[in-house]
């Protein structure tokens, strides 16, 4: 799947995971030290050289809310060059928002979503 411009903006918060590997880490590094001099106001997390729970890949989060979206992911688009960015609503039910309220820019990958047990 390619760039999804339809996520719309219908939560109050956000998460975006940058993800990338050994071969890609200098340009997130670029990504990461450039959202916190651009992007604010952000919470910028960790810089993962793991994979971190539902995460395949290592990856770092850019932690939003809705007024910030559309300048978030604006700004996204222009400098994530060809990594994948996983965006996902944050409304206190994990497993949804990993499943359905979610949102890529570049190629999706498959989550490790066992770790989530479904709210029902």
């Amino acid at each position: 799947m390619s760039s999804n411009h339809s996520f719309a903006n219908v939560h109050q918060a956000y998460h975006a995971h940058v993800y990338y590997e050994a071969d890609t880490e200098a340009q997130a590094d670029v990504i990461y030290q450039s959202a916190a001099a651009s992007l604010l106001p952000i919470d910028l997390g960790r810089f993962h050289r793991k994979c971190v729970g539902p995460h395949p890949k290592w990856s770092f989060q850019i932690a939003f809310d809705n007024a910030a979206f559309d300048e978030v992911m604006a700004w996204l688009e222009a400098h994530r060059g060809d990594l994948t960015v996983f965006l996902h609503g944050v409304t206190g039910d994990d497993y949804i928002d990993h499943t359905d309220h979610v949102g890529w820019l570049g190629k999706s990958v498959a989550l490790k979503l066992d770790i989530f047990k479904p709210k029902s």
